[in-house]
């Protein structure tokens, strides 16, 4: 990533930095920051936290205090930190193989493993691709099942014209240097629950209730609880997961830019899928209502010495790469995982698996010619 943060960005920053001792906790410009996201998004409330893994974390934790213990189906693909916040907040996580022509978890999968014991799912939109199905979105709703929606690598997709992240209950963002845009690190809880956003904003500042903006809910804890200061009451076990008005200055604005950098962003990737040789590379995507995030390389066939030239070639012509797509590969194989897991599970989702050893992602961002791309697609297509 190159351009996420423009030199505008930096000068509208240092121009409130110029004001006599700027307030730099959370404050006005956090709160404005939410109300323009929330009206970019489409949903009623916004929350800013200090990460998109900070996101992950409440809303499990609200998932946790406002639905009880238990299962939250979670993808093999995906960042550590969803499937983290779902352990870290005495979940337990249960792993759904993916579709390949998304990369989401698999929706026939996904519907066989609920339960009486699922709590949610919490389905990632993994490198701007959407993961969504109308029958998913139904049988869910039809079975009392929250949608928890982690759209940190896909901002501005949609499903039938609907942005992602504005179905489910809820919906995590990241705004880290390297995604859609940058609050240098920094992301967002959204709901149109007030009841979840409630949660959400006692759980980002230590459980306290007095963040909590609804008068009927905040009096509720002071009642049940006479003998505490009602300006400190922790409802909840918590940490501080704040953000600052120096990082809601840099959101506010990269914002209205978004929309036009995720259009090229997508005629990049078009540009890519359209000029890989489709005899090395999966190219059949699901594009419709995709924001691309990072170019997807997954080699077709499970072939380790065309792997190995792939990787030296794309290093001898400094081409930077991920292998295993987001976050390392298949998470059913990382160390934090194996006391959740039975032996070898991670052998029952082959998708992931093949994407663990043959998968890759390359960075795309808006200033990136066509020309680049095409460059970038005789280089792949030369092993």
């Amino acid at each position: 990533m190159v351009d996420n943060i423009l030199r505008e960005d930096l000068d509208n920053l240092i121009e409130f930095l110029k004001q006599d001792m700027p307030r730099l906790t959370q404050a006005g410009e956090v709160r404005a920051f939410q109300q323009e996201w929330s009206e970019w998004l489409g949903v009623k409330y916004s929350v800013f936290v200090s990460s998109g893994a900070a996101a992950n974390l409440l809303t499990m934790g609200a998932i946790r205090h406002l639905y009880g213990e238990g299962e939250v189906l979670v993808p093999a693909l995906t960042w550590v930190s969803d499937i983290s916040s779902v352990i870290l907040q005495g979940l337990k996580p249960v792993f759904v193989d993916i579709n390949p022509r998304t990369l989401a978890m698999d929706e026939d999968q996904v519907l066989a493993k609920i339960n009486d014991n699922t709590r949610a799912v919490f389905l990632t939109h993994a490198q701007g691709f959407n993961g969504l199905s109308d029958r998913l979105v139904s049988e869910l709703e039809k079975r009392g099942v929250p949608l928890i929606e982690d759209v940190c690598e896909s901002h501005g997709a949609t499903h039938k014209g609907k942005k992602l992240g504005s179905i489910g209950l809820a919906s995590n963002f990241s705004f880290y240097f390297a995604h859609h845009m940058s609050t240098i690190e920094g992301g967002m809880v959204c709901t149109n629950d007030e009841a979840f956003y409630n949660a959400i904003l006692a759980l980002r500042s230590h459980g306290m209730t007095r963040e909590i903006q609804n008068d009927e809910i905040r009096q509720k804890w002071i009642d049940e609880n006479p003998e505490l200061s009602p300006d400190f009451i922790f409802a909840y076990p918590a940490i501080n997961t704040r953000n600052t008005e120096i990082g809601a200055v840099l959101g506010r604005s990269a914002l209205p830019r978004l929309d036009a950098n995720n259009a090229l962003r997508t005629r990049n990737f078009t540009l890519l899928i359209k000029n890989l040789d489709p005899n090395i590379y999966f190219t059949d995507f699901v594009l419709e209502g995709s924001s691309n995030y990072a170019f997807n390389l997954i080699l077709k066939e499970k072939d380790p010495a065309l792997r190995d030239r792939l990787e030296k070639k794309m290093r001898d012509e400094g081409v930077e790469f991920r292998r295993g797509s987001a976050g390392g590969g298949n998470q059913v194989r990382q160390p934090y995982v194996r006391p959740y897991i039975r032996e070898n599970e991670w052998l029952e989702y082959p998708e992931v698996e093949h994407i663990h050893y043959y998968g890759y992602y390359v960075g795309n961002y808006p200033s990136m010619s066509e020309e680049q791309v095409l460059e970038l697609c005789k280089v792949l297509n030369s092993i």
